[in-house]
C-alpha cells in the first residue's frame, strides 16, 4: 500500500486524466428502458389469461409467433402425410 502511495504522487498531476472508453462509450451510457417496458407489460394487470396474454403486449411479439406458427405448421402437415403414406403404403422405393 505504501508503494502504491508513493507511486501515485510520483504521476504528475496533468497525466492524471479520466478513464476514456471510446468505442465501449456507447454501451455504458446506454439509455434505461427497463420501467418503459415494464409499464407495457403490467398495462391492465398481468394475470388476464388467452384475452390479452403478456407475450403479446410488445409491438414486434406477433413476428416471432407468426413464423413458431408456421414452423409447427409445416410440421404437422408434413407428420400428416407421412402417417397417410405409411398407412396406405403408397410413396415406397422399389
Amino acid at each position: 500500500m505504501f508503494a502504491a502511495t508513493l507511486a501515485r504522487r510520483a504521476v504528475p498531476a496533468a497525466r492524471r486524466q479520466p478513464q476514456r472508453r471510446g468505442f465501449v462509450d456507447w454501451m455504458v451510457n446506454y439509455p434505461d428502458k427497463v420501467m418503459e417496458t415494464k409499464k407495457i407489460q403490467m398495462k391492465g394487470g398481468t394475470c388476464q389469461g388467452e384475452a390479452n396474454p403478456t407475450w403479446l403486449k410488445q409491438p414486434g411479439d406477433w413476428i416471432p409467433l407468426a413464423f413458431g406458427a408456421a414452423l409447427v405448421g409445416y410440421g404437422s402437415v408434413l407428420c400428416s402425410i407421412g402417417f397417410y403414406r405409411l398407412a396406405t403404403g403408397k410413396g415406397k422405393k422399389e
